[in-house]
């Protein structure tokens, strides 16, 4: 018979696995909806207070809040880049964006102005090198470590990077539903299109089914 464990979340009722890791899982609170909801209520004048995030050991159950948000500070989804967790972590009333690895306590890696995004919509952290991008309807952007923004189809919607190439996945319904994975280089280019989807599995390899 399997053991029960209880996990003191203080809240926080969802768990995921962190892609990529063996050690965590992760799970957040929604105080405010996501990151870009909270951003709408801030920019309308609303108070917020802050989203909890928490880590936890798979083996142990121990439950870590590597960092405790201060009022009006959100996080989005972290990933696991070079053997730790990194977070995401957005200051509405500094209007800083910060992206910060754990590994035992916290560690900056970088801290981007508000200018560098028109808005928290899509924003998010990627792995393979580690990356953070925006996607809207029509356009895909790398915010950090490059600046690179280039149009892309509505039916697009980016999966992973790997190295100096971006792949997307297209939908079509024509009349059928069908997919075909776009890749890209840093410029925009189509290197290849093809019938197929792409994938990042929960041990982070990084696939695509054709």
């Amino acid at each position: 018979m399997h053991q029960v464990k209880n996990i003191p979340t203080n809240g926080i009722s969802y768990l995921e696995p962190l892609t990529g890791s063996p050690d965590w899982y992760w799970g957040m609170d929604y105080t405010h909806g996501d990151l870009y909801e909270a951003e709408e209520l801030y920019r309308d004048g609303h108070r917020i207070r802050h989203s909890r995030l928490i880590l936890v050991r798979r083996k142990t159950g121990e439950v870590i809040e590597p960092v405790k948000a201060k009022p009006g500070q959100y996080f989005g989804a972290p990933v696991f880049s070079d053997g730790r967790p990194v977070l995401l972590l957005v200051d509405f009333p500094a209007e800083e964006i910060r992206v910060l690895a754990y590994d035992g306590d916290i560690k900056p890696i970088v801290t981007l102005p508000f200018s560098a995004v028109p808005d928290c919509y899509n924003l998010m952290l990627h792995r393979s090198p580690l990356c953070l991008t925006r996607q809207t309807g029509d356009a895909f952007q790398i915010v950090w470590p490059e600046q690179v923004s280039f149009p892309i189809a509505a039916q697009e919607t980016f999966c992973f990077r790997a190295g100096e190439r971006l792949y997307f996945s297209k939908w079509f319904e024509d009349p059928d539903y069908r997919e075909e994975l776009v890749v890209r280089d840093l410029t925009g280019a189509v290197l290849a299109q093809r019938p197929g989807t792409a994938q990042t599995m929960p041990d982070g390899q990084l696939w695509t089914l054709e």
